[in-house]
C-alpha cells in the first residue's frame, strides 16, 4: 500500500497516474489510455497482467468503515493499493505501508516528496 497524502491539488492523482503507466510497461502490460481520477467513484483497478492496482480516491470518504464496500482488503491482499486521503482510514490504516506525503514548494510548479516506511517498509526505505 502507498498512501498518498497532500494538500488539494498538490498532485496525487498525477502521481498514481505516473505510477499506474510506469509499472505497466515494467510489467510488459500496454498503458491503460486514461487514468481517471477517482474522486467520484471511488476507486478504479488496473489489471497490468502480473499485478492489479487499485487506485482510492477517500476524500467523500463518511466513515473508515464504508471502504470494506470498496474492495480495500482485496486490494491489500491481491495487489497494490494507491491510497489518496488515507486519514479516511483512521484506526484502519494499514500498518505495513509507505507514506508518500506532497507538499508545496517555493514555486507553484515544484512539489517536495517525504516517504515514511511502516512495518517492512521501513527496512526496504533504509536498504535503499
Amino acid at each position: 500500500m502507498i498512501a498518498l497524502s497532500g494538500p488539494l491539488g498538490v498532485g496525487k492523482t498525477e502521481f498514481a497516474r505516473g505510477f499506474i503507466r510506469t509499472l505497466a510497461g515494467r510489467h510488459g502490460a500496454a498503458a491503460p489510455e486514461e487514468v481517471p481520477s477517482p474522486t467520484f467513484t471511488l476507486v478504479q483497478s488496473y489489471d497490468l497482467s502480473r499485478v492489479t492496482v487499485w487506485h482510492f480516491d477517500l476524500y467523500r470518504l463518511v466513515r473508515p468503515e464504508d471502504a470494506e464496500e470498496l474492495g480495500l482488503d482485496e486490494a491489500l491482499a491481491e495487489g497494490i493499493a494507491l491510497i489518496e486521503w488515507p486519514e479516511r482510514l483512521g484506526d484502519r490504516l494499514p500498518r505495513e505501508r509507505l507514506d508518500l506525503a506532497l507538499a508545496y514548494a517555493d514555486a507553484p510548479e515544484r512539489r517536495v516528496a517525504a516517504l515514511t516506511g511502516h512495518g517492512a517498509w521501513r527496512g526496504r526505505l533504509a536498504d535503499a
